[in-house]
């Protein structure tokens, strides 16, 4: 049977105990473990409420701007391509994300998954870059709303006073009331309920789906008028080449960020397991449908060259001589950035929750309001704090850190995929109030294998020296072969987990030399090919390799199971990377320095408050026996 009690009980009067604590990993959420637990969020939302959330969380304003962008500096008549390459690259995540959200549905998304399959520690930093993330992009999506509303009453200073951006000298800023008052209306929706919220977030998306509809009809009516002359150019379809096109890719993939909110709501979905992977395929498919039809018309109308960078859609009909349809488009772009607000906002107060429901945030934040069943004291201080960035601060020096938080998240998602998959957690922790079930069932088994053992070595007494042990004791023989297979089993497991580890090493070696163009041509072609051998290494070794059968009862059982793995998760790791990388040495920086106070909080308080201070990790096969136990116990 093995051991039932693990010793993994935390002892922080020493470093190592300190250490531990870094690769402490909590349970699923299950049934027990809600009984003993918190208000839980209202159960209301289906595939409809999802794909609502899903398209308006992804498509945002950026690709009223980025098709002009990208099509003049990289790919140019190729920005379909473009597109396509990076829907398929934010696919690779997706898929990871609908098999996790399935088999683990519970707020906090990546910060859980995280926390269940890697440990506390990286868990942390995942959280802690998740709300940098969410504040820092509804700050700065607010701050570009006022703009665009303003083209809508006439110009840039068209706005009422008292919503007009005022700048101060004394300060040197510029003041936005009109981005605090918008968020904050988000901010109640949210208070008043998911489904509430949800359905202000479904109108502002329609609104923006429509806009986009009438560019695609209406260009593509202009485009077969004039005969495509945006692809009639003597430069090709490559202008800038193969490497253009994907450097293009690189960029317009952040136009696919969003779909991981859904992920965020598995808690509040009434069948996690069915409707959280279809919501995110549909939405994913929904936008990358939309993108690819509007960038087909959009280059196909101007000249790649001829686009305006700043306003490429407008520019593109206005030529036609249909300058009224600016009106109809930067619709489009308010309400885009409008539910890409509601996007950016809904998922932090549930990963504040998450986070506060494991001791690692003060229990203020974990609080769920009985009535409205949302986080209402995490939704309020997520809105005051985004209303007062947005307030002060021009956020748009500050938007790449967004992206890390975001592409953090999606690689700790394919390596927990990774870990489900092939060395799933077979201890789980208890809380230190079920001991006395937790010694009764120790107890038992310890008693069952003296039994065992002592009819064992009465046949071998009995049945005399002469005659093989073996053959007259069964029982010995199966215990014997359950060795082996324990034995087998915990081999296997060692060069999986091992394989997994210097996989993710591959990758960044990999991605790391072929993006520094600074490295000595020795050095780059030797780092690249250590990487690339230990990446191609793992990926043979991952396939070779038997995948765990605890997989299959591992948490929520009869959800979306990821197809191709490894491969589908090791190239999700090596993408994300490889943009993570590419981000510059300065937003690097600023998120070290949140980092850094993120790592002293950790220190200081969720080390120390954790929920899984005291807990007792039991073999998980044991886990349910004991739960029956302690209810007999309060029986």
């Amino acid at each position: 049977m093995g051991f039932l009690v693990d010793s993994q009980k935390e002892g922080f009067g020493s470093s190592w105990g300190g250490l531990k604590s870094l690769v402490r990993r909590k349970q699923v959420d299950s049934a027990h473990s809600k009984r003993l637990g918190h208000h839980q969020l209202a159960k209301e939302l289906t595939v409809p409420h999802l794909i609502a959330i899903g398209v308006g969380s992804t498509i945002g304003a950026g690709v009223y701007i980025l098709v002009g962008t990208v099509a003049r500096e990289h790919s140019g008549p190729a920005l379909t391509i473009s597109f396509l390459i990076a829907g398929i690259a934010a696919a690779l995540s997706a898929f990871c994300y609908a098999e996790l959200s399935s088999c683990c549905p519970s707020a906090g998304s990546a910060y859980h998954y995280t926390y269940i399959f890697a440990g506390e520690g990286i868990a942390w930093l995942i959280g802690w870059a998740m709300i940098l993330e969410c504040t820092i992009g509804a700050a700065a999506v607010a701050r570009g709303i006022s703009p665009n509303l303003a083209l809508l009453f006439g110009g840039e200073n068209s706005l009422p006073f008292f919503l007009a951006r005022q700048y101060i000298p004394r300060l040197d800023i510029v003041v936005d009331p009109c981005s605090s008052i918008l968020v904050f209306i988000a901010t109640g929706l949210f208070c008043m309920g998911i489904k509430e919220s949800t359905l202000a977030q479904a109108i502002v998306t329609a609104a923006n789906v429509c806009a986009m509809i009438f560019v695609i009809v209406a260009g593509g009516y202009l485009g077969f008028k004039t005969g495509w002359t945006g692809y009639k150019l003597p430069t090709g379809y490559f202008p800038f080449g193969v490497d253009g096109m994907l450097a293009g890719s690189a960029t317009v993939f952040f136009a696919y960020i969003g779909f991981d909110t859904v992920a965020n709501t598995a808690e509040e979905v009434k069948n996690p397991q069915r409707d959280v992977p279809l919501g995110i395929a549909t939405s994913l498919a929904i936008c990358c449908g939309l993108y690819l039809l509007v960038s087909v018309v959009i280059v196909g109308l101007v000249p790649y060259y001829a686009m305006d960078p700043d306003t490429p859609i407008s520019s593109a009909f206005a030529s036609h001589g249909m300058q009224w349809a600016a009106y109809i488009i930067t619709i489009g772009a308010v309400t885009a950035l409008c539910s890409t607000l509601m996007g950016s906002i809904l998922p932090q107060p549930r990963i504040l929750m998450a986070m506060a429901r494991d001791g690692l945030l003060p229990s203020f934040f974990s609080d769920v309001n009985k009535r409205a069943q949302v986080p209402i004291k995490s939704t309020l201080a997520t809105g005051i704090v985004a209303a007062t960035l947005s307030f002060f601060m021009d956020s748009s020096q500050l938007a790449g850190v967004v992206s890390v938080g975001t592409l953090l998240a999606f690689t700790m998602v394919a390596i927990s995929v990774l870990v489900l998959r092939y060395v799933p957690p077979d201890v789980v922790p208890l809380p230190s109030s079920l001991q006395e079930s937790i010694d009764s069932v120790t107890l038992r088994y310890s008693r069952d294998n003296q039994v065992i053992f002592g009819e064992n070595s009465e046949m071998s007494t009995s049945g005399g020296s002469s005659q093989p042990l073996l053959v007259d004791c069964p029982v010995v023989e199966k215990q014997e072969a359950q060795a082996s297979c324990t034995l087998n089993e915990q081999n296997r497991r060692k060069i999986a987990g091992w394989t997994i580890m210097l996989t993710c090493v591959g990758a960044f070696i990999l991605t790391f030399a072929a993006s520094n163009l600074w490295l000595p041509s020795l050095h780059k072609f030797t780092l690249c090919g250590a990487g690339g051998i230990l990446l191609l290494s793992g990926l043979i070794v991952l396939t070779s390799i038997d995948q765990d059968d605890a997989r299959h009862n591992f948490g929520h059982t009869g959800g979306f199971i990821c197809p191709f793995v490894p491969l589908l998760p090791i190239a999700s790791i090596l993408i994300n990377v490889y943009l993570l990388i590419n981000l510059g040495a300065g937003t690097w920086a600023r998120v070290s320095v949140w980092h850094i106070i993120g790592v002293l909080i950790y220190a200081f308080y969720g080390r120390t408050h954790s929920s899984l201070v005291d807990a007792v990790y039991v073999s998980a096969v044991h886990a349910d026996e004991i739960y029956r136990s302690s209810r007999d116990f309060s029986a």
